[in-house]
């Protein structure tokens, strides 16, 4: 598989990897549906899958090679590496982006899942009762997740293990948002703020040599619910690619219209005009991440105005359609060109 991948090939991977890591992060947005839309989502599945009993065999036994080029290392480096640097730079844009064009940006992105539907729909035949009830249900399932009330923050380590393996539901799940599911959960403060902040802050402190956050509890509980949630979402990544792939085997056509509803049905998280309900402290002031953000609880969503900025917003939902189908069209030419 890759003998067959040019350096473009790779470059473009790595992009790939960008828009999977600045979806995975905003609530509402599936890094599952760039991998879907972006026609590299089973091999992302089957590559996951490969990380088994066979490939812990080979790295113990000490045959590096055979276990990276076992597991499909070097597409699963590059896109890895593609969503540590979203996090680091992409991301943060899209931080910023949100904090002060926010109508716009939600646009943008109700504008691409909408496009993504679309471009999943298009090549999909096998339209039967079976495959209708199981798109209801997916729909169904997806406008139900959008509507719960999120729950109050829980650091127990049982439940922060939990958290991780949900989270990562949106990368192997097109149409399910792992952060929006942390929202729901009661957690996305505590696991994607407050910990990755005392890990950046822990990282400044051993540059600078200091290490007196030994003896800072609460830094110390943080570093430790951020390690046990990456180890439960590296669990639930591995084992949700193992249960995809059997599904995908075997049902592909059920699991397709399955993932069409859910993303159908996560278009009421990103509807572009809705009231933002910010987290608070117990004295009513604002929640504040990394970024200077303010941290979302929940949403609010209602029909617009004729305004201005309405119309510009409706311009930037036809903007991101044509972006999806712009890449399609690229991908397409990209393929028979070759």
């Amino acid at each position: 598989m890759e003998s067959t991948r040019t350096l473009t090939d790779k470059i473009f991977l790595i992009l790939k990897g960008l828009g999977m890591g600045a979806a995975n992060k905003v609530p509402g947005i599936s890094g599952g549906v760039v991998a879907f839309v972006a026609g590299f989502y089973e091999e992302f599945i089957y590559s996951l899958k490969k990380v088994n009993g066979k490939a812990f065999k080979l790295l113990i036994n000490g045959r590096f090679k055979s276990f990276f080029n076992y597991i499909n290392g070097r597409f699963l480096s590059l896109l890895f590496f593609g969503m540590i640097v979203s996090y680091f730079s992409v991301s943060k844009l899209l931080d910023y982006l949100i904090k002060h064009y926010e109508l716009f940006v939600w646009s943008v992105f109700f504008g691409m899942i909408i496009g993504s539907i679309y471009y999943i729909n298009k090549d999909f035949k096998d339209w039967n009762y079976q495959t209708y009830l199981v798109l209801a249900l997916g729909i169904a399932l997806g406008v139900g997740i959008s509507f719960l009330n999120p729950a109050k923050e829980n650091d127990n380590l049982w439940f922060v293990f939990f958290c991780g393996i949900i989270s990562v539901s949106g990368m192997t799940l097109p149409g399910f948002s792992g952060s929006f599911i942390l929202i729901l959960l009661g957690n996305y403060v505590l696991l994607l703020v407050d910990s990755v902040n005392a890990l950046n802050d822990t990282f400044v402190d051993i540059i600078n040599g200091n290490f007196n956050f030994i003896s800072n509890p609460k830094r110390v509980r943080m570093l430790q619910v951020l390690a046990i949630f990456t180890l439960g979402s590296i669990t639930g990544l591995v084992t949700f690619s193992h249960v995809l792939s059997y599904i995908l085997d075997r049902y592909k056509s059920i699991t397709t219209s399955a993932i069409i509803g859910f993303i159908v049905g996560s278009l009421g998280v990103v509807w572009p005009w809705k009231k933002t309900i910010y987290k608070l402290t117990e004295n009513g002031s604002f929640i504040f991440d990394s970024t200077g953000s303010k941290v979302v609880l929940n949403y609010q969503r209602f029909i617009p105005d004729l305004t201005t900025n309405t119309f510009i917003a409706i311009g930037f939902v036809l903007f991101g359609i044509a972006l999806v189908l712009g890449l399609e069209w690229y991908g397409n030419r990209t393929r028979y060109s070759k």
